[in-house]
């Protein structure tokens, strides 16, 4: 079995593995991404599914080494649940490959939908060109697993071809981004966490890695265009943690307040 074909066998199927054999592993940015690709590919093929999405983050360079960490990996159609339309009062339910401790790893985000497509082209797209390919913004939850057993053994460019420990997406409600320079709002908040109705809530301050959550999106798009990668109508695009990977419950009604962004309830349950 090729390498492609084991990852997106155990991403399909849910069930993490060993490390591909040392002459397998990729050890470089080149041979990551391609190997991300092909395993893509695969998913769609076996799943009967397509790309509907990606994650990202600005490029961070190592001031020691020197070396540059791409964040970009697929998100796929079979993977992504979408809100009830009274998620703020009744809990959608959220299907997810459990933690080996049996809970929901999850990671606050936003996700922005791209109304419009970008095709590859030569020039890079300027801000306002990306923006105006926008169309709505949602409160989001990215749904974590990795394909390996002992993640934390791997090396970065093996988590990079395995996708980045994603395993799907939530959506929430759509809310209002702001249109001007003050990005306050989307920048830093509460965010406050209650597993059923009589728990006090977990409260993070909540801040995106980049400060403007757009930085990544605008990245991202460019580099897809460089590798001959279009952003495609309905994408949706997510683009760093506010608080880190959270720990939750399965089978709990669990609700979610973004500070003045807005709220969602949901329920995971074991897919």
């Amino acid at each position: 079995m090729t390498p492609s074909s084991e990852l997106a066998l155990r991403r399909i199927a849910g069930i993490p593995g060993p490390r591909l054999a040392a002459e397998s592993r990729p050890d470089n940015f080149i041979d990551a991404f391609a190997l991300q690709q092909q395993i893509s590919q695969e998913v769609c093929q076996q799943a009967n599914t397509q790309v509907i999405g990606w994650k990202c983050l600005l490029p961070v360079t190592d001031s020691l080494t020197g070396d540059t960490k791409y964040v970009v990996a697929p998100i796929f159609a079979s993977t992504v649940t979408t809100e009830c339309k009274s998620s703020a009062t009744l809990s959608t339910l959220c299907s997810v490959y459990p933690s080996s401790k049996g809970l929901a790893r999850v990671e606050p985000e936003l996700a922005f939908e791209f109304n419009k497509a970008l095709a590859p082209q030569e020039g890079e797209y300027t801000h306002a060109q990306i923006d105006d390919a926008i169309g709505s913004v949602r409160l989001a939850l990215e749904l974590i697993q990795s394909r390996y057993s002992q993640p934390s053994e791997v090396s970065y460019f093996e988590a990079l071809a395995d996708g980045l420990v994603n395993q799907g997406l939530y959506l929430g409600p759509k809310i209002d981004y702001p249109k001007g320079d003050d990005l306050s709002s989307v920048a830093a908040f509460e965010l406050q966490v209650s597993q059923g109705e009589r728990s006090l809530p977990r409260r993070y301050q909540a801040k995106h890695p980049n400060h403007t959550p757009k930085a990544g999106l605008y990245w991202l798009v460019n580099f897809l265009s460089q590798q001959g990668i279009g952003v495609q109508a309905g994408q949706q695009v997510i683009t760093g943690s506010y608080a880190g990977v959270l720990d939750l419950p399965m089978d709990q009604d669990i609700q979610f307040s973004y500070g003045d962004l807005g709220q969602f309830k949901l329920m995971f349950r074991v897919k």
